[in-house]
């Protein structure tokens, strides 16, 4: 599976921003998906993940209420609606393909390239 992020962007605290996420291959909506971010200076870190079906989501408390999670099964993308961002959300996002639905990145097999999220105060 390969996997292709895309929509960052410089925005403003409070804008908004979707990112992307297409994957090759006709196994997607076999995989659990997940959108991972890591800061300056920080680990990375879950922000959201849905399972293969679209019909379980988990998000970081830090996101919560501000994100959404989707997936398109039929176009093969997932996607991230980030609402009411703040200078906090800024990182590079990664998103994940894995078997498990898990928050955490070990359990992902493949990584998209990243797309960075600046948000300015």
């Amino acid at each position: 599976v390969q996997l292709q992020a895309s929509g960052g962007g410089l925005v403003q605290a409070g804008d908004s921003l979707r990112l992307s996420c297409a994957a090759s291959g006709r196994t997607f909506s076999s995989y659990a998906m997940g959108w991972f971010r890591q800061g300056p200076g920080k680990e990375r870190e879950s922000a959201a993940v849905i399972a293969s079906s679209g019909g379980v989501t988990y998000y970081a408390d830090s996101v919560k209420g501000r994100f959404t999670i989707s997936r398109d099964n039929a176009k093969n993308t997932v996607y991230l609606q980030m609402n009411s961002l703040k200078p906090g959300d800024t990182a590079i996002y990664y998103c994940a393909a894995g078997r498990v639905y898990s928050s955490q990145a070990r359990h992902y097999l493949y990584w998209g390239q990243g797309t960075q999220v600046t948000v300015s105060s």
